[in-house]
């Protein structure tokens, strides 16, 4: 090997370290260090050093090369096994279909210049324009897919075949065509290369192709999820509906009838019979008591909704506080105060039942001029924030729907969700802060 090859080979090397430790990063959201692209050059030296004498050497090399490119992935940007594995696949088939492309150019053109000095700078340039198509490739499969974690990637798999097939089909035409280039081209050679040519650029097609359906099909399942959990919300929101109003008119008939109950209440005492006037008030005290909610917000279904939420969180131990009156006259939907009611009582609930010390949840609201402020906070372990899932992302819907957002926070064992609703268009209410301890 003469020298200009031998620093061509290490400059290839040195190319391929750096892109595609890049991309696996920016593909992943992982952040990549100086170390792994020393350790991944360092790897891709030994391989080709170690299976150069074998026979069917690339074979080999080009295995070894997806295992360590898996291996970086996995051990140290700590990505999951299966999107490791789709990583390897689609970094390393990129760059072979970009040389691939490029060597059928040059199979066209090179034979004619060999000889010729110009042919060290042509075939600088060419691996040059091998590594800018690359760079352009890796760049549209940034801009379609992301595998980075929390991100909806359901049927990973589905992405492994078809990137094994495009694959093998690339290193099967790159080691069967490109192995020996002819000193003389003949019209069978062009044609040879220019229908290689033609395939690769459609295998880049099919490719890119298969990346825009699995995205679909990712969208697709995202949103039947979506669907599926507003069509449970607004199913239980019916059933709070519903609930306020029987607790309403049972309201109404107890007040009706208050009048009857305190006269036959007088008539025991006037009689002096005590103990049965007793008795009386008891169940009395039972009847109001049913009609009557944990907390009073102002409004009576989120009241039978967080008269369930708490419920569960008794259940459980947690502790359990409310300061809080909603706006009135404001044409906040009741639905849409169930959505962000529920979802955030079940996220606390959940993260609180883990918990071995103290487990909490308060919940506080506020009127800000135009706007009004909803907090939500909780005990949770000490553990970076998970991924927002469909619970917080319906919560943000709502407060986008009513010009507002959504913002998380959390500091050592407190989580904190803030919901802020622009009330501006509506009546202005007066916010008065109720207390309402349940345990």
């Amino acid at each position: 090997m003469d020298y200009f090859s031998l620093c061509l080979e290490i400059f290839c090397l040195i190319g391929q370290s750096v892109i595609h430790i890049i991309f696996s990063s920016r593909l992943t959201g992982k952040k990549r260090k100086i170390e792994d692209f020393a350790i991944y050059f360092f790897l891709l030296c030994l391989i080709e050093w170690f299976f150069k004498p074998f026979f069917f050497s690339e074979i080999f090399a080009i295995g070894a090369q997806l295992i360590v490119l898996y291996g970086m992935n996995c051990l140290k940007m700590g990505n999951r096994s299966s999107v490791s594995c789709v990583i390897a696949i689609l970094t390393i088939y990129i760059t072979q279909l970009s040389f691939g492309i490029i060597n059928s150019v040059e199979g066209m053109v090179f034979p004619c210049l060999i000889g010729n000095p110009m042919l060290y700078l042509l075939l600088l340039l060419a691996t040059l324009t091998a590594f800018l198509i690359s760079v352009c490739c890796y760049e549209t499969v940034l801009k379609v897919l992301s595998l980075i974690e929390g991100h909806h990637t359901p049927f990973i798999g589905l992405l492994l075949f078809p990137g094994f097939f495009f694959f093998a089909t690339e290193f099967y035409i790159l080691n069967t065509s490109y192995h020996f280039v002819p000193s003389m081209l003949s019209s069978v050679e062009i044609g040879k290369h220019m229908m290689l040519l033609l395939l690769q650029v459609l295998g880049l097609v099919a490719f890119f192709c298969s990346l825009y359906a699995y995205r679909g099909i990712c969208q697709g399942f995202q949103t039947q999820a979506m669907l599926d959990s507003l069509t449970e919300a607004a199913r239980v929101q019916k059933i709070y509906v519903a609930e306020a109003q029987i607790r309403y008119n049972q309201t109404k008939g107890f007040r009706h009838d208050i009048k009857n109950h305190l006269s036959v209440l007088d008539g025991l005492l006037n009689s002096g019979k005590w103990e049965e006037g007793k008795s009386y008030l008891r169940k009395l005290e039972k009847v109001s008591d049913s009609l009557t909610f944990p907390c009073q917000t102002g409004n009576p279904v989120v009241d039978i909704l967080l008269g369930e939420k708490l419920g569960m969180a008794k259940a459980k131990g947690i502790r359990t506080e409310v300061f809080l009156l909603l706006p009135q006259f404001c044409d906040v939907d009741d639905f849409d105060l169930c959505v962000i009611f529920a979802n955030a009582m079940d996220n606390a609930i959940h993260a609180c039942q883990w918990l071995h010390e103290e487990k909490f949840i308060q919940i506080t609201g506020e009127q800000q001029g135009d706007f009004y402020r909803l907090t939500f906070e909780n005990a949770c372990l000490d553990e970076p924030l998970p991924p927002v899932g469909t619970g917080l992302s319906n919560i943000r819907t709502v407060a986008e729907k009513y010009h507002g957002t959504m913002l998380i926070e959390k500091v050592e064992n407190r989580f904190s969700l803030h919901v802020l609703l622009d009330i501006s268009l509506h009546p202005k209410s007066i916010s008065i802060q109720k207390s309402c301890n349940y345990f």
